[in-house]
Protein backbone atom coordinates (compact mmCIF):
# COMPACT_ATOMS: atom_id res chain seq x y z
CA UNK A 1 0.00 0.00 0.00
CA UNK A 2 1.61 3.84 -0.86
CA UNK A 3 0.70 6.43 0.90
CA UNK A 4 0.81 9.14 -1.62
CA UNK A 5 2.05 13.02 -0.40
CA UNK A 6 0.48 15.50 -2.39
CA UNK A 7 3.58 17.26 -3.79
CA UNK A 8 6.18 17.11 -6.54
CA UNK A 9 9.88 15.56 -4.75
CA UNK A 10 10.89 18.56 -6.18
CA UNK A 11 9.32 21.74 -7.26
CA UNK A 12 8.36 22.07 -11.19
CA UNK A 13 7.99 25.97 -12.23
CA UNK A 14 8.79 26.03 -15.78
CA UNK A 15 8.14 30.45 -17.00
CA UNK A 16 9.04 29.47 -20.70
CA UNK A 17 7.04 27.07 -22.53
CA UNK A 18 8.94 25.44 -25.28
CA UNK A 19 7.67 22.37 -27.18
CA UNK A 20 11.39 21.27 -28.57
CA UNK A 21 12.75 20.73 -25.32
CA UNK A 22 9.07 18.85 -24.38
CA UNK A 23 9.83 16.21 -27.38
CA UNK A 24 12.91 15.40 -25.79
CA UNK A 25 12.52 14.95 -22.05
CA UNK A 26 8.90 12.95 -22.90
CA UNK A 27 11.38 9.95 -23.61
CA UNK A 28 12.53 9.99 -19.44
CA UNK A 29 8.66 9.65 -19.02
CA UNK A 30 7.66 6.52 -21.55
CA UNK A 31 10.82 5.86 -23.33
CA UNK A 32 12.61 2.79 -23.09
CA UNK A 33 15.38 3.68 -20.17
CA UNK A 34 12.69 6.04 -18.58
CA UNK A 35 10.57 6.13 -15.07
CA UNK A 36 7.68 4.73 -16.24
CA UNK A 37 9.24 1.61 -17.13
CA UNK A 38 11.96 1.80 -14.03
CA UNK A 39 8.78 1.58 -11.79
CA UNK A 40 7.28 -1.13 -13.77
CA UNK A 41 10.71 -3.41 -13.77
CA UNK A 42 10.92 -3.10 -10.10
CA UNK A 43 8.02 -2.89 -8.26
CA UNK A 44 7.58 -6.24 -10.50
CA UNK A 45 10.95 -7.79 -10.07
CA UNK A 46 10.08 -7.67 -5.57
CA UNK A 47 7.71 -10.47 -5.67
CA UNK A 48 10.31 -12.52 -6.71
CA UNK A 49 13.19 -11.44 -4.38
CA UNK A 50 13.78 -13.58 -1.95
CA UNK A 51 15.53 -11.28 0.86
CA UNK A 52 13.57 -8.63 3.24
CA UNK A 53 16.90 -6.34 1.97
CA UNK A 54 16.26 -6.65 -1.20
CA UNK A 55 12.42 -6.53 -1.51
CA UNK A 56 12.48 -3.11 0.17
CA UNK A 57 15.48 -1.43 -1.97
CA UNK A 58 13.37 -2.58 -4.90
CA UNK A 59 9.97 -1.15 -3.22
CA UNK A 60 11.64 2.15 -2.24
CA UNK A 61 13.25 2.84 -5.30
CA UNK A 62 10.12 1.71 -7.88
CA UNK A 63 7.89 3.93 -5.64
CA UNK A 64 10.09 6.32 -6.24
CA UNK A 65 10.11 6.39 -10.00
CA UNK A 66 6.70 6.62 -9.72
CA UNK A 67 6.99 9.86 -8.07
CA UNK A 68 9.76 10.85 -10.99
CA UNK A 69 6.96 9.82 -13.99
CA UNK A 70 4.87 12.60 -12.04
CA UNK A 71 7.56 14.91 -12.01
CA UNK A 72 8.51 14.49 -16.03
CA UNK A 73 4.63 14.42 -16.80
CA UNK A 74 4.97 17.92 -14.63
CA UNK A 75 8.05 19.55 -16.54
CA UNK A 76 6.29 18.67 -20.05
CA UNK A 77 2.79 20.09 -19.49
CA UNK A 78 4.54 23.28 -17.97
CA UNK A 79 6.79 23.27 -21.52
CA UNK A 80 3.82 22.72 -23.39
CA UNK A 81 0.75 24.51 -21.89
CA UNK A 82 -1.04 27.29 -23.64
CA UNK A 83 0.72 27.15 -27.15
CA UNK A 84 0.23 29.07 -29.74
CA UNK A 85 -0.74 27.09 -33.25
CA UNK A 86 2.06 29.25 -34.64
CA UNK A 87 4.38 27.78 -32.13
CA UNK A 88 3.32 24.39 -33.33
CA UNK A 89 3.89 24.90 -36.48
CA UNK A 90 7.34 25.92 -36.03
CA UNK A 91 8.66 23.30 -33.58
CA UNK A 92 8.84 20.23 -36.50
CA UNK A 93 10.01 18.17 -33.97
CA UNK A 94 6.84 18.81 -31.86
CA UNK A 95 4.40 18.88 -34.43
CA UNK A 96 3.86 14.67 -34.57
CA UNK A 97 3.49 14.42 -30.92
CA UNK A 98 0.77 16.78 -31.16
CA UNK A 99 -1.13 15.62 -34.02
CA UNK A 100 -1.33 12.01 -31.41
CA UNK A 101 -1.90 13.71 -28.17
CA UNK A 102 -2.35 17.55 -28.73
CA UNK A 103 -0.74 18.43 -25.34
CA UNK A 104 -1.70 15.85 -23.38
CA UNK A 105 0.72 13.43 -21.63
CA UNK A 106 1.55 10.12 -23.50
CA UNK A 107 4.31 7.54 -22.54
CA UNK A 108 6.33 7.26 -25.40
CA UNK A 109 10.27 7.97 -26.75
CA UNK A 110 11.56 10.92 -27.90
CA UNK A 111 11.97 8.45 -31.10
CA UNK A 112 8.08 8.23 -31.48
CA UNK A 113 7.74 4.68 -30.06
CA UNK A 114 5.46 4.57 -27.51
CA UNK A 115 6.17 2.64 -23.86
CA UNK A 116 6.12 -1.11 -24.25
CA UNK A 117 6.70 -3.71 -21.36
CA UNK A 118 9.14 -5.21 -24.24
CA UNK A 119 11.42 -2.51 -22.83
CA UNK A 120 11.89 -4.42 -19.42
CA UNK A 121 12.48 -7.71 -17.65
CA UNK A 122 11.74 -9.68 -14.54
CA UNK A 123 13.36 -13.03 -14.95
CA UNK A 124 12.95 -14.19 -10.80
CA UNK A 125 16.72 -14.37 -10.95
CA UNK A 126 17.88 -12.26 -8.57
CA UNK A 127 21.49 -11.84 -9.62
CA UNK A 128 20.19 -11.31 -13.60
CA UNK A 129 17.25 -8.93 -11.98
CA UNK A 130 19.54 -6.93 -10.06
CA UNK A 131 22.23 -6.23 -12.62
CA UNK A 132 19.57 -4.73 -15.58
CA UNK A 133 18.61 -2.92 -12.84
CA UNK A 134 22.10 -1.71 -12.30
CA UNK A 135 22.44 -1.15 -16.28
CA UNK A 136 18.76 0.76 -16.17
CA UNK A 137 19.98 3.32 -13.94
CA UNK A 138 23.00 3.78 -15.86
CA UNK A 139 21.27 4.44 -19.01
CA UNK A 140 18.72 6.66 -17.12
CA UNK A 141 21.05 8.65 -15.73
CA UNK A 142 22.61 8.88 -19.87
CA UNK A 143 19.14 9.96 -21.35
CA UNK A 144 19.39 12.81 -18.24
CA UNK A 145 22.82 14.04 -19.06
CA UNK A 146 21.95 13.94 -22.89
CA UNK A 147 19.18 15.88 -22.39
CA UNK A 148 21.08 18.49 -20.29
CA UNK A 149 23.28 18.82 -23.31
CA UNK A 150 19.98 20.18 -25.33
CA UNK A 151 18.75 22.08 -22.57
CA UNK A 152 19.49 26.35 -21.82
CA UNK A 153 16.73 26.40 -19.20
CA UNK A 154 17.55 26.75 -16.02
CA UNK A 155 14.13 26.08 -13.99
CA UNK A 156 14.29 22.39 -16.29
CA UNK A 157 17.49 22.01 -15.88
CA UNK A 158 17.48 22.52 -12.09
CA UNK A 159 14.61 19.26 -11.81
CA UNK A 160 16.86 17.50 -14.58
CA UNK A 161 19.73 17.53 -12.38
CA UNK A 162 18.09 16.44 -9.72
CA UNK A 163 16.45 13.33 -11.18
CA UNK A 164 19.90 12.66 -12.84
CA UNK A 165 21.30 12.34 -8.87
CA UNK A 166 18.69 10.27 -7.83
CA UNK A 167 19.54 7.44 -10.78
CA UNK A 168 23.05 7.93 -9.49
CA UNK A 169 21.72 7.53 -5.83
CA UNK A 170 19.65 3.94 -7.05
CA UNK A 171 22.56 2.72 -9.21
CA UNK A 172 24.61 2.92 -5.64
CA UNK A 173 21.46 1.01 -4.15
CA UNK A 174 21.20 -1.52 -6.28
CA UNK A 175 25.52 -2.33 -6.19
CA UNK A 176 25.08 -2.66 -2.48
CA UNK A 177 21.94 -5.24 -2.50
CA UNK A 178 23.72 -7.21 -5.19
CA UNK A 179 26.45 -7.60 -2.92
CA UNK A 180 23.94 -8.22 -0.33
CA UNK A 181 22.35 -10.69 -2.32
CA UNK A 182 25.49 -12.75 -3.11
CA UNK A 183 26.26 -12.85 0.66
CA UNK A 184 23.41 -14.74 1.20
CA UNK A 185 23.84 -17.09 -1.04
CA UNK A 186 26.13 -20.67 -1.35
CA UNK A 187 28.87 -19.02 -1.30
CA UNK A 188 30.72 -21.97 -3.20
CA UNK A 189 28.24 -20.80 -6.09
CA UNK A 190 30.74 -19.21 -8.25
CA UNK A 191 28.34 -18.39 -10.52
CA UNK A 192 25.29 -17.19 -8.22
CA UNK A 193 22.52 -19.68 -9.80
CA UNK A 194 19.12 -20.34 -8.01
CA UNK A 195 20.17 -22.57 -5.75
CA UNK A 196 16.70 -23.95 -5.41
CA UNK A 197 17.05 -25.26 -8.88
CA UNK A 198 20.54 -26.30 -9.16
CA UNK A 199 21.38 -28.19 -5.69
CA UNK A 200 24.28 -30.34 -6.21
CA UNK A 201 24.02 -33.93 -6.76
CA UNK A 202 24.11 -36.61 -3.71
CA UNK A 203 23.90 -39.90 -6.33
CA UNK A 204 27.36 -41.30 -7.75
Amino acid sequence: MFLYEKKLQFPVKIATPNPRLAAAIISQYGGPDGEAGAAMRYLSQRYAMPYAEGKGILTDIGTEELGHMEMVAAVVHQLTRNLSDEEVRNCPSFAPYFVDHTTGIYPTAASGFPWSASSIQSTGDVIADLTEDLAAEQKARLTYDNILRLSDDPDVNNVIRFLREREIVHFQRFGECLRLCKEKMNSKNIYFVNPAFDKPSTSK
